[in-house]
């Protein structure tokens, strides 16, 4: 089945995995303060707007550290919010709702998730039809297509390598890469698998 992008997140541990038809010519990149999704070296020139963004962030917020992640550009924003000391609900839906779904010829949902140092976890999603933002206590799953309001799954990641390795695993078809976060006693931790 192809559900295309999506997140899964739990309490302590959550991914993010790009799965495409379209541009599958993708890879993760870390950077200093984020992980980003670009094009490989040898992917053909795109001028879409949805190819390359950052993926993954964590910030120091008031309260502590916080992770967001998710499918585009809206992960800089919920970020920012969330590093200025909005609640992350508050962070994931206002993001979510100014940047809207995208305007593709599908109208891909936008989808994200946070992860607090307190344990307290979010996921969300835009779609046409629908703003959904909910607070998760075990494995949730939200993608692009098909599932695309969050829902329990299974996940038994403890730790962002095996995060990132189970979320590109899974069965979903046209797996390109994945990024995992996993909150650790030292703070959190980020992984990439770019499927070399």
């Amino acid at each position: 089945m192809y559900v295309g992008r999506f997140v899964v997140v739990g309490p302590d541990v959550g991914a993010y995995r790009v799965s495409s038809r379209s541009f599958p010519n993708r890879k993760l990149t870390a950077r200093e303060d984020a992980l980003t999704v670009g094009p490989t070296d040898d992917a053909p020139g795109t001028d879409n707007p949805y190819v390359s963004y950052n993926c993954l962030r964590v910030v120091d917020t008031p309260t502590g550290e916080t992770a967001a992640f998710g499918n585009g550009s809206h992960v800089d924003p919920i970020a920012e919010k969330l590093e200025l000391g909005y609640p992350a609900r508050d962070a994931l839906a206002e993001s979510l709702l100014a940047l809207d779904y995208e305007k593709d010829d599908y109208n891909t949902p936008r989808i994200a998730a946070t992860i607090g140092d307190d344990g307290e976890a979010l996921i969300g999603t835009v779609r046409k039809d629908a703003l959904l933002v909910e607070t998760v206590e075990e494995p949730t799953l939200v993608a692009t297509y098909e599932t695309n309001a969050p829902e329990s799954f299974e996940f038994e990641a403890d730790s962002a390598e095996a995060a990132a390795s189970e979320a590109f695993d899974c069965e979903f078809e046209h797996a390109v890469c994945a990024a995992g976060i996993a909150r650790t006693d030292d703070g959190f931790e980020t992984a990439l698998e770019n499927g070399n």
